[in-house]
């Protein structure tokens, strides 16, 4: 079994690579700079995904409720 990294199934050469040119660059001090960026763009992209899944339950929602109702009214 070869021994990779869980992510992207990347090896420790490539990894180390990756973070080589990264610092390059960026340089030491930029480095967090661009981890705030990104996390922020993670995380607005997470919301966004939350929005959505939120319009879409809610669409789903009313559009059980009228089933529910038209059932109803055509039982009753």
């Amino acid at each position: 079994m070869q021994n990779h990294l869980l992510f992207l199934n990347l090896g420790g050469g490539e990894v180390f690579v990756i973070m080589l040119v990264v610092l390059l660059f960026f340089g030491a001090k930029g480095i967090p700079q661009v981890a705030k960026g990104l996390g922020r763009g993670m995380r607005e992209f997470r919301d966004a995904m939350n929005g959505i899944e939120r319009e879409i339950n809610q669409e789903t929602n009313k559009v059980k409720d009228e089933v529910k109702k038209i059932e109803e009214d055509t039982n009753g």
